[in-house]
C-alpha cells in the first residue's frame, strides 16, 4: 500500500514557480547545448567575475591609478657662488640677503684707488701718444709733399740727387716715427685695457637677476682672489629634482602632471609636470632621475624647500555610450 503526498501551494508561491520553469524552457530554446554545458559555462561565468581585482570595471580597466608619492628638494634653474677675482679691501656692501638684483648689478666694491689712478694715467698717456702720432702723421704729410716738389726738380736736372736723396731720408725717417708711435700707442692701450680690467674686478657683481641667497662679506674685510663672497639663486623657473624607481618610470613621462605639497604650507598646493627623465637607469639603486618645473610658482615657494611630488590622480575612463 503506497502512501501519496500531497500539498497545495499558495497563489504567490505558484506564479513564481510558473516564471522560473518558463525562463528554463526559453533558455533551453535559445542555446542549441546540452543542459550540462550550459551549466559548466555559468559557473566559468562566475568563476571568472569572482577573480576581477578589487576595484576593476568588467573589462579589466581599473578605475583609478593610484598615485606615486616622493619626496625631492627645489632648485632654481640658476644658482652661483659670487667669488672675489682679486686681492683686496672691502669698502662697501650693496646687497644683502634677500636683495633682489639684476645682472651686472654690483654686490660689493674693493678699495680701487691705487688701480684708479693709475688708470687715470694710463689714460693720459695713450692720450699723449695719439697726439705725437697725428703730429708725426702731419710731418710726413708735408715731407711727402717735398719728395713730390724734389722729384720735379731732380727731374729738370734743378736738383743734385744728393739733395733729393737728402729729401727722401727725411720722409723715411718720419715714416718710422709715426710707426713707432703708433706701436707705443697700442701698447699703451693694451696697458689701459689691463687697468681697466683690474679696476672692474674691484666690484663683485651678480652673473643673473635673481635674489641674494647667502652672504659672508663685511665691510673692512680682506679678501682673497677666488674668497666666495655671496650666493645668488634665480627665483624662476623653479625645479624639484626626485628619483623613481624602475617600476614606476612608466608613469612620468615628459610633460606628466605632478601636485606638490610641502609640510611649510600644508594647505598649500602646487601644479607642476615632468620636465625631464634621465634616459638610464642607475643600476646600484634601480631608480631614475626626473626633474620637475613648477608651473606658475607660488610666492611661498622658496629654493631649497622639499617638497612632497606626487603624480595628478587619473580618473577611471569613461565607457562610451
Amino acid at each position: 500500500m503506497r502512501a501519496t503526498l500531497s500539498f497545495r501551494l499558495s497563489p504567490g508561491v505558484s506564479i513564481a514557480v510558473a516564471a522560473v520553469l518558463l525562463l528554463a524552457l526559453s533558455c533551453a530554446g535559445c542555446d542549441s547545448r546540452p543542459p550540462a554545458e550550459l551549466s559548466a559555462a555559468a559557473a566559468s561565468t562566475s568563476s571568472a567575475a569572482l577573480l576581477l581585482p578589487a576595484g576593476s570595471a568588467p573589462d579589466g580597466e581599473p578605475q583609478s591609478t593610484k598615485p606615486f608619492s616622493t619626496t625631492g628638494p627645489l632648485v632654481a634653474a640658476q644658482q652661483a657662488d659670487v667669488a672675489a677675482e682679486r686681492d683686496g679691501l672691502i669698502v662697501r656692501i650693496a646687497g644683502n640677503i634677500g636683495d633682489h638684483v639684476v645682472r651686472g648689478q654690483t654686490l660689493a666694491l674693493l678699495d680701487d684707488r691705487l688701480l684708479r689712478a693709475a688708470y687715470v694715467s694710463q689714460q693720459a698717456k695713450v692720450a699723449s701718444l695719439q697726439a705725437q702720432v697725428k703730429e708725426w702723421q702731419s710731418e710726413q704729410q708735408v715731407e711727402e709733399a717735398d719728395l713730390r716738389r724734389a722729384d720735379a726738380l731732380r727731374a729738370d736736372k734743378i736738383l743734385s740727387d744728393e739733395d733729393w736723396e737728402h729729401v727722401k731720408y727725411k720722409l723715411d725717417e718720419t715714416i718710422a716715427e709715426v710707426a713707432r708711435y703708433h706701436a707705443d700707442e697700442a701698447a699703451a692701450e693694451a696697458n689701459l685695457d689691463s687697468a681697466r680690467l683690474l679696476l672692474d674686478q674691484s666690484r663683485v657683481v651678480a652673473p643673473f637677476a635673481g635674489v641674494v641667497g647667502r652672504s659672508s662679506v663685511r665691510v673692512a674685510q680682506e679678501v682673497k682672489k677666488d674668497d666666495v663672497l655671496f650666493w645668488i639663486t634665480a627665483v624662476a623657473p623653479l625645479r624639484v629634482l626626485f628619483t623613481v624607481p624602475e617600476s614606476a618610470m612608466a608613469q612620468f613621462p615628459q610633460g606628466a602632471a605632478l601636485d606638490l605639497t610641502t609640510a611649510d604650507y600644508p594647505d598649500l598646493r602646487q601644479a607642476a609636470r615632468v620636465f625631464r627623465v634621465s634616459p638610464v637607469v642607475d643600476p646600484a639603486s634601480g631608480s631614475v632621475q626626473v626633474i620637475g618645473e613648477v608651473v606658475h610658482a607660488s610666492p611661498l615657494l622658496k629654493p631649497g624647500m622639499t617638497m612632497q611630488v606626487q603624480t595628478a590622480a587619473r580618473p577611471r575612463a569613461q565607457a562610451a555610450p
